[in-house]
């Protein structure tokens, strides 16, 4: 699947710091934004 700038992104989940789950659903009305990068100490 190819997002674009300003498209909407698809619902996930994540773990999150102090053993909580984020759902990107539960965010709906708040600024989010989304920051990849590749897992440390791997060539990217």
């Amino acid at each position: 699947m190819d997002l674009h700038a300003g498209q909407a992104a698809p619902d996930f989940t994540l773990p999150a710091t102090g053993g909580e789950t984020i759902h990107l659903a539960g965010l709906l009305g708040q600024p989010v934004v989304l920051f990849f990068y590749p897992k440390d100490a791997t060539p990217g």
